[in-house]
């Protein structure tokens, strides 16, 4: 994945899941509260990325459990995935220096 720029989406449900395990509504939930609705994905859509990062190998299932006759899995990075993420907040963190520097550069007053 480090070959490309990492859409938000996915950059928040890592985020979230640095923080520990987490099942699918808690990241639903989580994602929009840290990304002060932002990112509000639909469930279909967060099952489809959890699907793809499982496939990169930057999460796993770390357990199951039956709640209300429904199957919750929890989610958690791997190794790698933490590679991942620490890889694209490099990437964001020089971004933002190059945006302050070039603000910073900029006459005082701009243009009218």
């Amino acid at each position: 994945m480090s070959k490309r720029e990492m859409r938000e989406p996915t950059f928040m449900v890592l985020s979230v899941l640095a923080q520990g395990s987490q099942h699918g509504y808690a990241l639903l939930a989580e994602t929009k509260r840290l990304s002060e609705g932002r990112v509000a994905l639909q469930p279909g859509t967060l099952y489809a990325s959890l699907d793809r990062l499982r496939e990169e190998g930057l999460i796993i299932v770390v357990r199951e459990e039956i709640v209300g006759s429904r199957l919750r899995r929890y989610y958690d990075l791997t190794d790698a995935g933490v590679d991942e993420l620490h890889r694209e907040v490099k990437r964001l963190d020089a971004n933002v220096r190059l945006a302050k520097a070039s603000l910073q550069l900029r006459p005082a007053g701009g243009l009218a």
